[in-house]
């Protein structure tokens, strides 16, 4: 209403200011309304533009903000940890050197030659004495060699997963410090959002490549567990499988002891002249 008020005060103006012998100016009302109702429009316009221009400021200034790094982020939370290092040992003889490599490397040659050289060796049975004997002593010499091989078997292949392991860490190593250093960078780049993203993805991907990494190891470690407890149920399968036999065996036994001794008894002579 007061912008109404103006215009009218306006054109009165106008009509005092104007000569007498001037003609009265004609104004149309419709043209006079759509005028200032078009001048409201624009005025709204611009009201909304400015608010518009303000809400973007602050959403500008907000996304400033959220990217800038405090400057001692890295001094106030970096922190050391402890780094795989490769394995030493003494060579007295000469026969440990293919061991520690393969836990230093993982190459399975080196695993199954480092084996052969540091444990002692089972010598393979003689054919030929090994087929004369029952079926129950062939039984159980097979167990002992199948629980020398199975020993083997884990212990190189969990030599080879350390050795794999150990050689891949300084790699994961490297990864790791460079996603720290861009974590704790004060380059803005580093701090988009994407880049906030994308590094949070690459520490997802390593923590799942290190508990594969454990994962390995347990299984590893589950391996040799395993072999021990075969030990262990074999050597107490054996000592029920020799108290059956005992009992079995026991009366046959002592009859033939208890003949042997009476034949014995009976084949010496007696004499008054101690012949």
């Amino acid at each position: 209403m007061r912008i109404v008020r103006y215009c009218f005060l306006f054109f009165a103006l106008c009509l005092a200011a104007a000569p007498a012998s001037a003609q009265w100016a004609v104004i149309d009302a419709s043209n006079l309304a759509e005028a200032v109702k078009e001048f409201k429009q624009l005025q709204q316009m611009y009201t909304t533009a400015n608010q518009t221009r303000d809400q973007i400021i602050q959403a500008y200034n907000l996304a400033h903000y959220m990217s800038q790094m405090p400057q001692n982020l890295s001094q106030r939370y970096s922190a050391q940890f402890a780094l795989w290092t490769n394995l030493n040992a003494p060579n007295t003889y000469g026969n440990t050197g293919t061991w520690i490599n393969a836990l230093n490397t993982g190459i399975p040659q080196q695993s199954s030659a480092g084996y052969a050289a540091a444990v002692v060796q089972v010598n393979p049975y003689p054919p030929s004495g090994f087929g004369q004997l029952d079926a129950t002593t062939q039984a159980t010499i097979r167990n002992q060699y199948a629980t020398s091989d199975l020993a083997q078997g884990t212990t190189t292949g969990a030599m080879t997963t350390l050795g794999q392991i150990r050689s891949h860490s300084e790699s994961l190593n490297q990864q790791i410090s460079n996603l720290e250093a861009d974590s704790y960078s004060n380059d803005p780049t580093q701090q988009s959002e994407m880049a906030v993203l994308g590094k949070v993805n690459a520490a997802n991907l390593i923590q799942l490549h290190s508990q594969q990494d454990t994962n390995q190891l347990l299984a590893a470690g589950i391996q040799q567990q395993i072999v021990a407890q075969k030990q262990a149920i074999d050597s107490q399968n054996r000592s029920i499988n020799q108290a059956i036999y005992f009992q079995q065996n026991f009366p046959t036994t002592m009859q033939k002891i208890n003949n042997g001794v009476s034949q014995s008894i009976q084949s010496i002579s007696f004499s008054t002249g101690g012949h």
